[in-house]
This record gives structure tokens, C-alpha cells and sequence, in this order.
């Protein structure tokens, strides 16, 4: 076939697909959450300073800061209230630490039955080990 390298994924497809890599073929499903999902959300570290980050957050429109380190792993969230007050506290004191999150590979629809469920009005989408891929917000997903 005239192949000059080949390799072998050896985790399989479906790990290949939480990681939001690309898919093709007849069978893959309509959009997933790592489709769908927001990369501009707003993203922070832990020793940021909080009141700088609350206004970047504010002026950019958004009510959630997602709190990542170096390597963009998730470790908490500033969510509407940390990101509305102006109390005097560290960005790792005011987040939410360990948020839940979703693979890419979960189909939309699927994602949006399981915020109806939930009642929630979010999700953050990560890979298998942490790192960040984007926001899906449910009104965005209905």
C-alpha cells in the first residue's frame, strides 16, 4: 500500500476518542462534547491574584474561571459566586476543587440527558488525564 511507517494505537479507539482525537468512518456518532465544547473559557492558576482574575473573567463576558495548572490539568473552578463577590481570599480558597467532568468522546445528546438529569447548566470536557478541552454550556447543546 505503499505505507512507510505504520503504528499501532494499542489502547483502542475508544480511548483514542476521550482523548478528542480525531474519527472518522460510518459509524461515528453525531457531534461529541469535545465538538461542541468552548475553548475561550477562562482559565486561571492557583496563584493568580483573584481580584485580577475576576475582572478578566467579567470583562470577557463569562461568570466561571477554570482554575488548571502548567500542564492545563483541571484542579478547581471559580464559579458565579467567586467570580461575583470581591471578597479578599486566594484563588485556590474561592474554587471549587475537583470539579466533574466529561470525556470528548460523549455524544451531545447524551451529554445534554445527563445535564437535564443533574439539573445543571454546565459541563467541563477533559482527556483521561486531566487536561482541559473546553466548556459545553446546555443552552448551547439545546
Amino acid at each position: 500500500m505503499g505505507f512507510t511507517e505504520v503504528y499501532d494505537y494499542e489502547h483502542g479507539k475508544r480511548d483514542w476518542g476521550s482523548f478528542g482525537l480525531p474519527r472518522e468512518g460510518t459509524i461515528t456518532q453525531g457531534p461529541t462534547a469535545g465538538d461542541v465544547a468552548r475553548r475561550d473559557v477562562p482559565t486561571c492558576a492557583l496563584d493568580d491574584d483573584l481580584s485580577v482574575v475576576r475582572e478578566r473573567v467579567r470583562a470577557a463576558g463569562w461568570d466561571t474561571c477554570i482554575v488548571v495548572n502548567e500542564q492545563r490539568v483541571v484542579l478547581g473552578r471559580l464559579g458565579r459566586q467567586a467570580i461575583a463577590t470581591d471578597t479578599h481570599e486566594s484563588v485556590e480558597q474561592a474554587m471549587t476543587p475537583g470539579p466533574s467532568t466529561v470525556r470528548p468522546s460523549i455524544g451531545a445528546e447524551d451529554l445534554l440527558e445527563r445535564m437535564r438529569t443533574r439539573n445543571l447548566t454546565s459541563f467541563l470536557v477533559t482527556t483521561p488525564d486531566g487536561r482541559l478541552v473546553g466548556f459545553v454550556r446546555r443552552g448551547d447543546l439545546e
